[in-house]
């Protein structure tokens, strides 16, 4: 039987249809929006030169991700798709070759008498289901997956149980534990090597597939361990053996052209990239350990980011009074919160709404994170004394009518802020303080007066990040009394049944969350805020006053989105850690 199905053909007849059948599944990623014209032309050209499956060659030249190509072809042809989670633990009886299922990506996953389930990663191309029908005589049903995940599913049903980066890995040998990592031209030598470039590769691109926002890898004494923040929260990934740690750290330096002789000093970079259609922009940091380098690399998908209020996670109450602080001609708005909070974010979504022909807008960022339209970016260079201080005393010079300032780091940066509002400039700004009433004493305790504070600031706005319920799978449950009395939900929905939901995973998410809303309270400096700011209230005393004069919380916020079935009970605690 093995025999057989290596020696089948594929009929001219058929070659005809499978073009066809790959015309369906680039349409449809087209009107989805996983595939660019310009890139399907691209991609067009270069398979009359080379032949072969056009949908192969997209994705190994990275203009379509193997995820987007499975979800497009189970929808055109109406099959179901399968994630590696949906895959049985144990491997069918039948048998047919390794190499055969190695060569057209495909796996048997269970049999009766009359049929066998077979997972494809291209249902356009009949020839493996026709080759398998002939050579069993027993109908095939096929289901869809992705092609690595197909390729690691008969490793480890048919082969050695390595994964993709086992694969590599051993590709890579032995040898490399011999080098003498103090040698940096045999370090740039390894870290040269194709395998460590795939392992490097797919480290990258497993992380995309993941939605991941950073990538962690870092050296312990007998481990080298990768770590993927998803959705905010850190998952550990399959990992490169210890012996490859300085191979793959100076393949990622080289990457993004830092220096792979320096490892006592911390060093920043950058890495443009293409990964499974996506222009990445990757900041890299390096931070020397005591077991070696500390890698984070921050992903940027310039494609994903939608410069959206609604999406971002305000509500039409809360837009409204954000808006009428933002478009005030003069004055400083601030955004506080946490590292990792969508602060920058925000603050961009503020620029795109203000971006308009008849005003100028000058930044001062670091790093500058995303390339804005018609918006003067400058990228702050602290070690040759371009900091934000001396970077804004001559954007005042510019003449702009909006000025944003990456962080107010120090007094003097406060100062300065303060003088162009106080000069007829529109401010805006990020502190780290936990909550909005915080950013009022956090200025204080840097040392701004208070009069000049209540006459620039107009507004102060904190945020953080929940996780979003993916809502085709949550489920809708009725709280206890006394959930509804411990978390005060009646006063969000007085009357009728209350429901909050739970996550569910799904073949979409195995965390059944999602991506990511913003919880948020926003403190409007008015007349009554003032008159606490000069007489040096504390924080919880202008919170109070704040929510007398109508101020939500963030954790308000939260419960009344958890409510509504965007997020959950558990995750509005989890980032606001209130009790």
């Amino acid at each position: 039987m093995n025999d057989l199905i290596d020696a089948a053909t594929l009929p001219d007849a058929a070659e005809a249809s499978l073009d066809q059948r790959e015309d369906r599944i680039c349409r449809q990623l087209l009107a989805r929006g996983r595939l660019k014209d310009a890139d399907f032309i691209r991609a067009g050209r270069l398979h009359e030169e080379s032949g072969g499956s056009l949908i192969s060659l997209m994705t190994r030249i990275g203009l379509v991700s193997e995820r987007d190509v499975a979800e497009a072809s189970a929808e055109v042809f109406d099959l179901p798709l399968l994630l590696s989670k949906d895959f049985p633990e144990n491997p069918p009886a039948v048998q047919i070759s390794t190499r055969f299922l190695k060569q057209q990506h495909v796996c048997p996953l269970g049999e009766t008498e009359e049929r066998i389930e077979l997972l494809v990663a291209d249902p356009a191309d009949n020839y493996p289901v026709e080759a398998i029908r002939m050579a069993t005589g027993r109908e095939v049903v096929v289901k869809v997956g992705v092609r690595s995940e197909i390729d690691d599913l008969i490793e480890r049903y048919f082969g050695t149980g390595r994964s993709a980066m086992g694969t590599i890995v051993e590709d890579l040998g032995d040898g490399s534990e011999t080098r003498d990592e103090d040698d940096v031209e045999h370090l740039r030598d390894l870290a040269s090597e194709a395998p460590v470039i795939r392992l490097v590769n797919l480290i990258i691109q497993r992380a995309v597939e993941q939605r991941t926002s950073d990538i962690h890898i870092e050296p312990f004494e007998n481990r080298l361990k990768v770590r993927y923040r998803i959705d905010g929260v850190l998952e550990e990934a399959e990992s490169p053996p210890a012996n490859l740690t300085a191979a793959v750290i100076s393949r990622i330096k080289i990457m993004a052209k830092l220096n792979i002789a320096e490892r006592r000093l911390p060093q920043d970079g950058r890495i443009m990239i293409r990964v499974q259609g996506k222009e990445l922009d990757l900041r890299v940091s390096t931070v020397p350990t005591s077991h070696g380098e500390s890698v984070v690399m921050r992903i940027l998908d310039r494609e994903s980011i939608v410069f959206d209020f609604k999406k971002l996670g305000f509500t039409d109450q809360f837009l409204a009074s954000f808006m009428k602080v933002l478009e005030q001609p003069h004055g400083i708005l601030l955004v506080t919160g946490p590292t990792g909070s969508g602060k920058t974010t925000t603050l961009y979504t503020a620029l795109s709404q203000l971006n308009t022909p008849d005003v100028k807008i000058i930044t001062v960022e670091d790093p500058v994170e995303y390339q804005l339209e018609g918006v003067n970016q400058i990228q702050a260079k602290p070690q040759i004394g371009l900091d934000f201080a001396h970077a804004l005393r001559s954007i005042v010079r510019q003449d702009p009518d909006i000025i944003m300032i990456g962080e107010m780091r120090d007094l003097e940066t406060a100062k300065i802020a303060i003088q162009s509002a106080l000069t007829g400039h529109m401010v805006l700004s990020t502190l780290h303080t936990n909550n909005a009433a915080g950013g009022v004493t956090r200025l204080l305790d840097m040392g701004v007066e208070d009069y000049l504070l209540t006459s620039t600031v107009n507004g102060i706005l904190a945020q953080r990040l929940v996780r979003r319920l993916e809502p085709a799978h949550a489920e809708r449950y009725e709280p206890s009394p006394e959930v509804i009395e411990e978390f005060g939900l009646r006063k969000f929905q007085p009357e009728g049944t209350i429901y909050l939901y739970r996550a569910v995973p799904s073949a979409l998410t195995p965390t059944g969350y999602l991506g990511r809303t913003t919880i948020m309270e926003f403190l409007v400096v008015s007349e009554p805020i003032r008159r606490m700011v000069m007489k040096h209230a504390d924080t919880n005393a202008i919170e109070e006053e704040a929510r007398r004069l109508g101020m939500r919380t963030m954790y308000e916020d939260g419960l009344v989105k958890a409510m509504q079935g965007v997020t959950t009970i558990e995750e509005v605690l989890r980032v606001t850690q209130e009790n």
